[in-house]
């Protein structure tokens, strides 16, 4: 099999030797460039056309999200890896919405990070556990339930319906108590359900979503 042709990147030089030396001794991995720049990195890129490009964040024209950005742009078949010391989840979700197919902290070993590159040819995505966790819970926690189509018909009961007609009257909990002989904490049960079925907020969105859908007529008061 032909070696992963790569480029690094970071501007610290005795950094950069260094993971350059560990991959140069491994024989399915040629480094074809090196650069410590946003701009040296494009320019390496375009002439080499590389199938991997290990990323730092920090560089002094930019970020290598800026770099990331513009490779992928113009090189879509390149995989960019960050490779950075920051932990920063807003860092890592951004990598990630760049394209980067992968984020790795610099304090993982060579052995590690070997493992990871290699397994990009498998179609893994190299990145640590942690890492993948936080990814997966941004995703729960932002990730908004569906929600059934407003124009959907909305059942309600009849004691919701007869609930929803007050509303529309414009009766006060304690009103629509009296009127179905009811207590006020079931009126609230009622518009509570109301609301949710309705998917509004207020009182007044659900009297006016009750028009609107002709679950009740608009005969205010």
């Amino acid at each position: 099999m032909k070696p992963i042709r790569l480029v690094i990147v970071d501007d610290h030089i005795m950094l950069r030797d260094g993971i350059v030396s560990i991959l140069n001794e491994q024989p399915d991995f040629e480094v074809v460039g090196q650069a410590g720049s946003v701009a040296g990195a494009l320019e390496v890129v375009c002439d080499s056309r590389p199938d991997l490009v290990l990323m730092d964040y920090g560089l002094p024209d930019g970020t290598g999200l800026d770099a990331t950005r513009a490779i992928l742009a113009s090189n879509p078949q390149t995989a960019v890896v960050l490779l950075t010391m920051h932990e920063e989840d807003d860092l890592l979700f951004e990598a990630v919405r760049s394209g980067a197919a992968g984020y790795l902290l610099k304090n993982i070993s060579a052995k590690d990070m070997l493992a990871k590159l290699r397994g990009l040819s498998d179609g893994n995505i190299a990145m640590e556990p942690t890492e993948s966790r936080r990814i997966f819970a941004e995703f729960a926690k932002t990730a908004a339930p569906a929600k059934s189509d407003p124009e959907q018909a909305v059942v309600l009961t009849d004691r919701e319906l007869e609930v929803l007609r007050l509303i529309v009257a414009g009766a006060t909990n304690k009103e629509i108590g009296a009127q179905l002989h009811i207590s006020v904490h079931t009126v609230k049960n009622h518009v509570h359900h109301i609301l949710d079925k309705l998917q509004v907020n207020t009182r007044h969105e659900a009297a006016d979503a009750a028009v609107k859908k002709q679950l009740v007529s608009a005969s205010r008061r």
